[in-house]
């Protein structure tokens, strides 16, 4: 629980493969904003509203910043919360694009983005949460 006592938030983000059965490389997408994350990569996702399971709020946000449709797949986890903040947690699952090709959504926080393969997941600025996702993929991604 944050220290405020209030129940800690989930944010949830998607590690889209270019082929779940096969996988040679993830989507990552570079911040836009605000400044202090400017530049910056991760894994595109938001925050679960009330009412909503994670991956209905994961397809939800991918629907509304990449255009496209996804298939919630594994969550990432190495046992522990990955904190944004003391409020806010992230947790990270697989996905599969089911339709269309991403891009990012105008006046969305995302100006581009990248496949990456596993050799190129260390070659980009990860923003600090999304790092533990990055090590586990390490281990999933083929060569």
């Amino acid at each position: 629980m944050p220290e405020s006592g209030a129940p800690t938030r989930l944010v949830v983000a998607a590690a889209i493969l270019d082929d779940p059965g096969r996988p040679r490389r993830v989507l990552a997408a570079r911040r836009s904003g605000p400044a202090e994350l400017a530049g910056r990569w991760e894994f595109p996702g938001g925050k679960v509203d009330p009412g909503e399971t994670a991956a209905e709020a994961l397809t939800r946000e991918i629907a509304e910043e990449l255009g496209v449709a996804i298939a919630v797949r594994d969550e990432l986890t190495d046992g522990a919360p990955w904190p944004i903040n003391p409020d806010w947690e992230l947790r990270v699952w697989t996905a599969a694009l089911t339709g269309g090709q991403p891009a990012p959504a105008a006046g969305d926080s995302h100006d581009r983005l990248r496949w990456l393969t596993r050799t190129e997941l260390t070659a980009v600025d990860w923003l600090e949460p999304d790092r533990p996702a990055v090590a586990l993929l390490d281990a999933i991604l083929l060569d």
